[in-house]
Formats: C-alpha cells, structure tokens, sequence
C-alpha cells in the first residue's frame, strides 16, 4: 500500500499526563496514542502535534497527523482510537490529507485560554481546569494590560527560562478577558506562535496586576525588559487549554 498521511483532531484532559511530548519520567498523551494506533495499525507511528503541550495542560482541537500504509478508512480509525484510548482522550475527527501537510510546521496561529476561577471559596468541578484565586481581582486592570501586549513583539520577558526558541519574536493577533457572575475570568490569545511557558507567564503577570502589585505602565515596561526575571510567576498549568489551530 502507498503511503497515507493522515490527520487527527484531539481533545484531551491534561491532568494525568507528563503533556504531550513523550518522557522518560512519565506517561505522554503521545506515547498513549502511539500505543493504541500501533495495536490497532499493526504498525508503529509516530504523532506528530501542533505543539508540545506541557504537563497538565488541556487540548480542546489539538492537531497531530502520522504517515501509514494502512488501507482502513479514515473513520474506522477514528473509531477504533476511541474504543482503545483511556476516556481522558478522544478523537474528534480523522481525515486524510496531503502527505505534505505536517501538524506542527503547517500551523498558521494557534489559539489558547486560561480559566481563573476568582472567588473565596473553590469550586470543586474546576479543581482540575481552572487556577483558584481567593482575592479579588481587578480585571479592568488586567484587561488593559492584555490588549497592551497585541502585535509583533519581542516577548523574551515571558518565555520559559532556558527556553529552546532561538527567535522570541510572535505577533499576538487578539486578546480577551472575560468576566461571568459565577467567578470564573477567561483570558483567550491568538498568535501565530507561542514560546514556552508565555501564556502562563503572561497570565501570572497580569494576576500581578489584578492584586494591584502592577500598573499598566509597569506591566508595559515588564514587557519590554526582555527578561524573564522582570516577570511574575508562572501560572498553574491546570488552567490552560490549547483551543485550536488554523492552517
């Protein structure tokens, strides 16, 4: 049989796994896949994904395509995933495409959302998806701050330390904050790249400014340092969704 490429969206629950990328030190959405794709195809694959989601993040439409000789209908791969794979990882759509087209290297801009669930008292259902701030937040605050770091920008001061990413240069297309009566704040960011850690680090910075520790201004000049020290904390993982990715 010739080879096929073909492509798989995901949704997956974070909270179990070592992230995508597979590890020595834990179990990976990746290994999972692979393992189930290999008892199924007869065959070993590799998955190859949009981006390396880390440890404890979620995917909403995470992107990862494979190279296979097999001759099984695109659908009965998606079905046959979904009978194997553990109930924290589904595929939401399998289709075959060009054998071009690569998840990760195709990628235009990607979209992310963190969740801050802000009230005193936790909520038991967002324990695992949501970061819980029993302070007050000023999101009007935070809201200016977001929309100060839109366009092409240098964003050193928020990439993980030691980072791999030679060129800290993206352009954030959107931003946005909201607000509901229940207490939970979303943050969503389009771009057509992220470095390592720079949502949650932004994130953790403009809960800085939320507690009233930063003003727009001085989260402006956070940005511009080009330092990761200049930043705040880096927010918990267990917040973050990738939602989806354009090609």
């Amino acid at each position: 049989m010739p080879e096929r490429n073909i492509k798989l969206i995901l949704a997956y629950d974070g909270s179990n796994y070592h992230g995508w990328q597979r590890q020595k030190n834990g179990v990976t959405i990746q290994e999972v896949v692979e393992e189930k794709l290999a008892r199924m195809l007869g065959e070993a694959v590799a998955v190859i994904a949009s981006g390396r989601t880390d440890a404890g993040v979620h995917a909403l439409n995470q992107v990862g395509n494979f190279k296979t000789t097999t001759s099984l209908d695109t659908s009965i791969v998606q079905k046959g995933l979904n009978a194997l794979l553990p109930e924290d990882i589904r595929i939401l759509d399998a289709e075959e495409v060009p054998l071009s087209f690569n998840a990760r290297y195709s990628a235009r801009k990607k979209r992310y959302r963190y969740h801050i669930f802000n009230r005193e008292v936790p909520n038991v259902f967002l324990r695992r998806t949501a970061w819980h701030i029993p302070q007050p937040l000023d999101s009007e605050s935070m809201r200016r701050c977001l929309v100060s770091i839109e366009g092409t920008r240098d964003f050193s001061s928020f990439r993980a330390a030691g980072s791999s990413n030679r060129n800290p240069v993206r352009m954030i297309l959107s931003t946005d904050l909201r607000v509901e009566e229940t207490g939970l704040l979303t943050i969503e960011l389009e771009a057509d790249g992220f470095l390592r850690h720079m949502v949650r680090n932004i994130v953790g910075t403009l809960v800085s400014a939320g507690r009233g520790k930063l003003t727009v201004e001085g989260f402006e000049a956070v940005l511009n340092a080009g330092d990761r020290r200049a930043a705040g904390a880096t927010a918990p993982a267990r917040g973050l969704f990738l939602v989806d990715v354009s090609y």
